[in-house]
């Protein structure tokens, strides 16, 4: 084989292939009130059956006392019912803060935590939030994996969430 070519197949080989992708935007709205509390958020992938593919992101309040924040997680009744009962909280890589008004983006990708190896087939993403003298309010956008074009879906909430979008990429 000729040089050149060896040398070119080495460098096809040691780059990363490239995996698909899932974007998925939350905004959360301002409500001008005179107690505001941060809303607790959870966004994670179900199959047609129901059951729980991935936990994608859980925003809630970790660093209180005693764990205090963990035992209003229950107020995001869906996702609560479906895995959050189950599980030994925080969760490494997926747990973080609650998040301030306005538009926040999770970018993953296949094959890394959290997302994994989420197997070929038909998913819905479920975006759930609940507030403290607020509302509760579940979103959901259905999506097929892993996506063969560019997609862009997106939804509205009405109370706790804003505009939610949903990008895959192959």
């Amino acid at each position: 084989m000729h040089k050149p070519l060896l040398f070119t197949l080495g460098l096809l080989a040691a780059a990363p292939a490239l995996a698909a992708t899932i974007e998925v935007e939350v905004e959360l709205p301002k409500f001008d009130v005179a107690d505001y509390r941060r809303p607790y958020v959870a966004i994670w992938l179900e199959r047609p059956d129901n059951s729980v593919a991935a936990n994608l992101a859980v925003w809630y309040d970790a660093k209180m006392r005693n764990d205090e924040g963990s035992k209003w997680l229950k107020d995001m009744r869906q996702w609560w019912r479906r895995t959050g009962r189950t599980l030994e909280l925080p969760i490494d890589g997926v747990t973080s803060a609650t998040r301030h008004p306005g538009q926040h983006t999770l970018k993953l990708t296949a094959g890394q935590a959290p997302l994994g190896d989420l197997q070929p087939g038909e998913y819905r993403l479920l975006v759930e939030a609940a507030r403290e003298h607020g509302g509760r309010e579940l979103l959901s956008l259905p999506l097929q994996w892993p996506p063969t074009t560019d997609e862009r879906s997106e939804l509205r909430g009405e109370h706790e969430l804003g505009n939610v979008s949903l990008q895959l990429r192959p």
